[in-house]
């Protein structure tokens, strides 16, 4: 039996549908009844028999920071995808980013151990990986340094990380995926999701930093190709391209016939912004759209190599226009039909 964690997030439920599609037994864990319908949402899109896909799912009522729940979760389970994770960059959230990401996956990782698992696949982020070296494309090789990767998100899926690597070291073949910023369908008011909505409505801003991009289907299917196969204990990072944020944003806005964003944010502009921010976030008590962080990220330069997995398994990535054009079209189409 297959157990997904984070099944009602982007990656797990798009992951949840390619698992539906095959006659294998399926166990997802959900915290809120009402998450349960943005997955059967996502399904939507991909099939008019959306409704007995999504019925193949055996849906567990659990928390991976309750032991309690997962033992129920854990029961009959051979092969687990860890998907679940909070994703947040406000410095606010450093002790539930710990909570949740690392002490979370401890508890995966014990129970994987005291189920005896087959293989265990653990997303993490390119957040976790080191930084570049004399300007060369960052690869699995380079090596992770705290005081270059310091702030709450990047420690918390780092030390996700060896928390799997503990799992891996009693015995639990494992994977783990360190994908770019992951570009899907389904979850419009956070994530990624989120910038093709802004874009919709008019968001006029750009800057000319560079970060790793890939779709969740290519995620997804890097998943189910790595877990089928022989290779155990290796690190891989899913890229499909680097590209700025004015060429994906300028992307989008062409899909979606919006006008491109065309005031370029200077370093000057995103200081002031996220102190802004800070400001309003401390009156109002609602998360900041910009961090001091965020504003740094956004004119950083950083190339990723996908070259390890693309040798290994001949994985061809799709290119992110195409990704673009197949989400922009599905935001349409809800667009048009429930008014997003």
């Amino acid at each position: 039996m297959i157990l997904v964690t984070g099944g009602t997030g982007l990656v797990g439920s798009h992951l949840l549908y390619q698992l539906s599609l095959e006659n294998k037994t399926i166990k997802a864990i959900y915290r809120k009844e009402s998450n349960l319908l943005a997955v059967k949402n996502v399904f939507s899109y991909y099939s008019k028999d959306f409704e007995s896909l999504f019925k193949k799912i055996i849906w567990v009522e659990a928390d991976i920071l309750d032991t309690e729940s997962l033992k129920i979760a854990f029961k009959n389970v051979s092969i687990v995808y860890h998907c679940a994770a909070l994703i947040s960059f406000n410095p606010k959230d450093y002790l539930k980013l710990r909570k949740i990401n690392i002490e979370g996956t401890a508890n995966i990782s014990n129970f994987c151990v005291e189920n005896n698992v087959k293989k265990l696949c653990y997303i993490s982020s390119i957040a976790a990986v080191g930084k570049a070296i004399n300007g060369q494309p960052i690869s699995e090789e380079n090596e992770w340094d705290i005081e270059k990767s310091n702030y709450g998100y990047a420690i918390s899926k780092y030390g996700a990380e060896m928390e799997i690597w503990r799992a891996s070291q009693e015995g639990i073949p494992i994977i783990i995926v360190n994908p770019g910023v992951i570009l899907g369908p389904g979850f419009w008011e956070n994530g990624s999701g989120s910038i093709f909505d802004k874009i919709y409505k008019g968001f006029k801003f750009y800057s000319e930093g560079v970060t790793a991009y890939v779709s969740v289907k290519d995620v997804v299917n890097s998943m189910k190709l790595l877990m089928e196969s022989e290779v155990e204990n290796e690190q891989f990072i899913l890229v499909s391209e680097n590209l700025s944020f004015k060429e994906v944003f300028s992307n989008i806005a062409l899909a979606l016939k919006k006008k491109s964003p065309s005031i370029k944010t200077t370093y000057f502009m995103s200081s002031i912004g996220w102190r802004i921010e800070w400001l309003k976030s401390f009156l109002t008590k609602k998360p900041p759209l910009l961090t001091k962080h965020s504003s740094k990220s956004i004119h950083e330069k950083r190339f990723y190599s996908s070259k390890k997995i693309t040798d290994l398994l001949n994985f061809k990535f799709e290119p992110i226009s195409k990704s673009i054009t197949t989400i922009s079209a599905i935001y349409l189409n809800e667009k048009n039909s429930s008014n997003l």
